[in-house]
């Protein structure tokens, strides 16, 4: 297929349908507008079915019943609008049903504002929703990268049953690339048959029942125990990250995922022509986090530097990978302001130079 040139909602919308889902259910909220948008005309035109539900509330309990009929279910929004999913999300984790969710994020806290932001990352990573549940969360930085993982992110769901988060920032959501779909594409997983699915049993098997209640403490405890185990099959077998200079001699490690590594990829070319060395490594999966890659990169070199469109929080996940290997420091930046390319080499050269940076302690924010 020709390359098109797409805004990245609309790529995340079509690589949806490729996938095969059929059901999608949301709200408005900017940045992530055009891809329910977009959903509401295309879904239509292939026989599936778009519902613009109440609020985001009532989206995501749409997306549970409808996940829990074996049918590939999308739901997107933003910062605040994810907040309000939160429950159901839990819920979907607990009754392991394959929904894949888009976070478009914007800058915050509170209702926050429209331009990117990376201040997402704790509440997706860690379980922003009660109890001991984990989604697999997976960040591209460009348009491609998202189309392309969102089709992943089906196969995923299904494969491990749990829901699969695509966390990307405002800038992902709105700027415009070309890009390629696979007409050729294969499942990244073995797809198994959905017989837990409640797809109506006639009476030729027992009734399946769809459900995170166990009021009884031996069979819920039991439950956690299965849903653990899955998450470590999860952290043994999804982890994915990119790198730039990792094979080769650096003083500077950054670490940076999403929109903002582009600008680090960026400065990292401005600087080796003035003999600085730096290597960049991008998680792509945020959970699992690439934790032995960060460590392995990080014990070749002098300091570490994590970049963030937040006030710090990816950062811990570096520092408790990379413990008393080396200095981690960081850079940030808040408010919905992206950090340029030269701002970033200012920061690497004076790691690689010598010049002094505040502690591996502190954190580090501009908000110019």
């Amino acid at each position: 297929m020709p390359r098109t040139l797409m805004k990245g909602c609309e790529a995340i919308g079509e690589a949806a349908i490729r996938a095969g889902c059929r059901l999608f259910f949301g709200y408005p909220i900017t940045p992530q507008n055009e891809i329910p948008e977009y959903l509401s005309r295309r879904l239509p035109e292939v026989g599936g079915t778009f519902v613009q539900a109440e609020s985001e509330v009532a989206a995501s309990n749409m997306a549970y019943g409808a996940a829990a009929g074996g049918e590939r279910v999308l739901t997107s929004s933003s910062s605040p609008g994810i907040s309000l999913m939160q429950e159901a999300i839990s819920y979907m984790a607990g009754a392991e049903l394959p929904v894949v969710l888009v976070n478009i994020m914007r800058a915050g806290p509170g209702l926050g504002g429209i331009l990117p932001g990376q201040a997402d990352y704790v509440q997706a990573t860690k379980g922003g929703g009660h109890g001991d549940y984990r989604l697999l969360v997976l960040a591209p930085w460009s348009v491609q990268e998202a189309a392309d993982l969102v089709q992943d992110a089906f196969d995923l769901a299904d494969y491990y049953r749990n829901p699969v988060l695509i966390l990307g920032d405002g800038l992902i959501g709105q700027i415009m690339e070309p890009i390629e779909f696979n007409t050729d594409r294969k499942p990244c997983k073995p797809l198994p048959p959905k017989t837990w699915a409640t797809t109506g049993c006639a009476g030729d098997r027992p009734p399946n029942i769809i459900t995170s209640l166990y009021l009884d403490p031996e069979p819920l405890a039991a439950h956690n125990e299965k849903l653990q185990a899955k998450y470590a099959a999860m952290v043994r077998d999804e982890v994915r990250f990119s790198g730039r200079g990792l094979d080769e001699p650096y003083d500077v490690l950054v670490v940076a995922y999403g929109t903002v590594a582009r600008a680090c990829n960026m400065a990292i070319t401005q600087l080796r022509a003035s003999g600085v060395r730096a290597a960049l490594l991008r998680p792509i999966s945020l959970f699992p986090f690439p934790t032995a890659a960060v460590r392995a990169a990080a014990a070749r070199a002098g300091a570490v530097l994590v970049v963030e469109l937040s006030a710090g929080q990816m950062v811990e996940d570096v520092r408790a990978a990379v413990g008393d290997t080396c200095p981690v420091h960081f850079h940030g930046r808040t408010g919905g302001l992206m950090i340029p390319a030269e701002e970033v080499a200012e920061k690497i050269r004076a790691l690689a130079t010598g010049t002094r940076l505040p502690s591996p302690a502190e954190h580090e924010v501009v908000d110019a």
